[in-house]
């Protein structure tokens, strides 16, 4: 199957924000307790933190993450979690039915994002709670000192206020399963209100209002109108969410649902242009897509599980094992995310760590990095700079979702800082590999200096505990540059990253 593929210097798409890489983690299942937090493990530190799973996650070099919830943080009292531990009451978790033991709160998780370099991202109530408790979580975690909330968190032992500046405004309040579900209108307002009472605060911090759970709801794409028009100037994202799974076990269907996503954030952009336009506002609002993975392989499963149990503390919930073709879509989901850098600044694969994840851990015994943890490194390693456009003239595929699929998909950042460029490259075609041919125009000394390549995997194969490093990517053959064109070989069903030097050594600077 031959395609040429072919990119211009010139021809950008934007500045990817680095916060595109972005994690969730949520009070649900085993993501904290026992996942990021197990006091008594082996490989725990002496204030409880997994070493093994941090470990795992600094490999991983995600600029944020968004914490604590989630469904989870509508009926969330955040004051549960600060004092001493001892005092700290168990609570019921209304969204997951189970028990919350509050062992880690702010200060903890504060303490841990610093261990794995991450900035933090904070969600506030506005289920059950609304505007006087952001407020004050917001003063207890970022203003220095001199006040009750500030007082406070300094005699819990933190004398410094953490520099957090993404707020979100609550979680999916759109959906009617959420603890103080609102309308559109209603929870607008609210949210306009949040907003301007938090950057009284700091002038610095970012807004993130809730838009839709999923495209698939009756509400969308009038919910992000509605509540734009209450709070645009007010609020600098709104967060789209969407998972994604082969329950119909079509594969070429399953991986176009990433052009579906396309529409998705194309969909959304137009309504924020409308309501900037509608309003006369002179700032902007871009995406954030707070939450995106794979969840099927025992979302039905858990769902009953989940309903009926009696209120247990950290079960084991929503613990996906990913295989090779998970893999590959989450590959080509992250291009485009890439492709789309223009609207979507940020992006959090939900979540990090056991619950839908790219790391899994076993109480009490080892971490292990799942098939797609590996496609999400890469991106996060190699995919800061700028976008570039890359036009893809190859056989197509139609099905469900999406019609003329491209069998290549393909994304493209160059990194002027570092003169390189990375190609992420997936051959999504079952059967045929591609013969490249992609004309770097711009680039005239480019040079090879690696090539990773996933291939040869079964569709289900998994990483486990026994069998960590199953899936996982090795040096690729078969891909050179020749005369400013990168040629070779993809297989079928492949996931490449080929990275190339684009220093001009004929001038000795870089491209």
């Amino acid at each position: 199957m031959r395609v040429r593929a072919s990119l211009h210097r010139d021809f950008k798409i934007s500045y990817i924000d680095d916060r595109l890489y972005s994690a969730f983690i949520e009070h649900m299942g085993r993501a904290i307790y026992s996942g990021i937090y197990e006091p008594g493990h082996p490989q725990a530190d002496p204030n409880g933190f997994r070493k093994d799973v941090l470990e795992l996650v600094r490999d991983l070099k995600i600029p944020a993450i968004r914490y604590p919830g989630g469904n989870f943080v509508s009926a969330y009292r955040w004051e549960d979690g600060i004092g001493p531990k001892e005092q700290r009451p168990v609570r019921l978790d209304l969204a997951w039915r189970s028990k919350e033991t509050n062992q880690v709160g702010i200060n903890e998780f504060a303490q841990w994002a610093e261990m794995a370099g991450i900035e933090m991202m904070l969600a506030v109530n506005l289920g059950s709670r609304g505007l006087e408790d952001a407020r004050n979580f917001a003063e207890y975690a970022i203003h220095p000192e001199g006040t009750y909330w500030s007082d406070l968190r300094r005699s819990h032992g933190v004398k410094e206020p953490y520099n957090v500046k993404m707020w979100c405004l609550g979680n999916e309040m759109d959906g009617p399963w959420q603890i103080g579900h609102k309308k559109a209108k209603e929870y607008g307002q609210l949210a306009n209100e949040t907003a301007k009472a938090l950057k009284a605060l700091d002038g610095d911090i970012e807004a993130i209002v809730c838009g839709s759970s999923n495209d698939q709801m009756p509400t969308y794409p009038d919910w992000e109108r509605e509540v734009l028009e209450e709070c645009y100037e007010n609020v600098d994202y709104i967060s789209l969410h969407k998972y994604f799974g082969n329950s119909s076990n079509d594969t070429l269907n399953y991986f176009a649902k990433i052009e579906e996503t396309g529409r998705y954030i194309q969909a959304i952009g137009g309504v924020i242009d409308f309501v900037k336009a509608k309003k006369r506002a002179k700032n902007d609002v871009y995406i954030c897509f707070d939450e995106w993975n794979v969840w099927y392989h025992r979302r039905e499963e858990d769902a009953q599980r989940w309903r009926t149990w009696d209120w247990p503390e950290a079960p084991d919930l929503l613990e996906e094992d990913y295989n090779f073709e998970d893999a590959l879509f989450v590959a080509g989901l992250i291009n485009e995310f890439i492709r789309r850098s223009d609207r979507v600044r940020i992006a959090c694969i939900a979540q990090l760590v056991n619950v839908i994840a790219p790391i899994r851990a076993e109480r009490g015994g080892p971490a292990w990095r799942q098939t797609i943890y590996y496609p999400y490194q890469f991106a996060s390693l190699y995919g800061r700079g700028t976008a570039l456009k890359v036009a893809v003239d190859g056989p197509t595929y139609d099905c469900k979702v999406a019609d003329d699929v491209n069998y290549l998909d393909a994304a493209a950042v160059h990194d002027e800082q570092a003169c390189t460029v990375t190609l992420f490259l997936v051959n999504r075609h079952l059967e045929e590999a591609v013969e490249l041919d992609m004309p770097m125009t711009g680039f005239p000394a480019a040079r090879l200096i690696e090539h990773k390549v996933m291939a040869g995997f079964g569709l289900r194969d998994t990483n486990g505990p026994d069998q960590p490093n199953a899936v996982a990517p090795c040096d690729g053959t078969g891909v050179g540059v020749d005369n400013g064109r990168v040629k070779g070989h993809l297989a079928a069903l492949s996931y490449n990253v080929i990275r190339l030097d684009v220093t001009d050594v004929a001038k000795g600077v870089g491209a």
